[in-house]
C-alpha cells in the first residue's frame, strides 16, 4: 500500500511541476485602423497580464515607450511612424515579443 501512496504522490508532484512550466507570455496586438494599436497579453495557464510591464522598442531596440498591461490585460499607443516591436515582458525568460510586420487590423 505504501508503494501506491509514494507513486500516486510522485506522479501528482510531476504534473502538478510541469504545469508550473507551462507559464508562457502570450501577447497579441491589433492595428485599429485609426492610429492606434491595441495588444492584449495573458499567459498559457489562463492567467491574467494585468500590470504586467510592456515596451515598444524601434528597430535598433531603443525604447519609444513603455507602460503597463490595464485591469483588462491590455495595452494602447499611437501606431509609430518607424518599424516597431512591442515586448511583453513578464520576467526572466518570460518574454513575448511582437513585431511590427506582424500586427495588422
Amino acid at each position: 500500500m505504501r508503494k501506491i501512496v509514494f507513486f500516486g504522490c510522485l506522479l501528482l508532484s510531476i504534473c502538478l511541476s510541469s504545469r508550473a512550466f507551462s507559464h508562457t507570455p502570450l501577447c497579441s496586438c491589433t492595428d485599429q485602423g485609426n492610429g492606434t494599436i491595441v495588444c492584449e497579453g495573458g499567459f498559457s495557464d489562463g492567467d491574467s497580464a494585468a500590470g504586467m510591464r510592456i515596451q515598444v522598442v524601434d528597430a535598433d531596440g531603443k525604447i519609444i515607450l513603455a507602460g503597463y498591461m490595464n485591469e483588462n490585460s491590455e495595452f494602447s499607443f499611437k501606431k509609430p511612424e518607424v518599424e516597431y516591436a512591442v515586448i511583453f515582458d513578464a520576467g526572466p525568460g518570460h518574454i513575448a515579443k511582437v513585431p511590427s510586420s506582424e500586427i495588422t487590423e
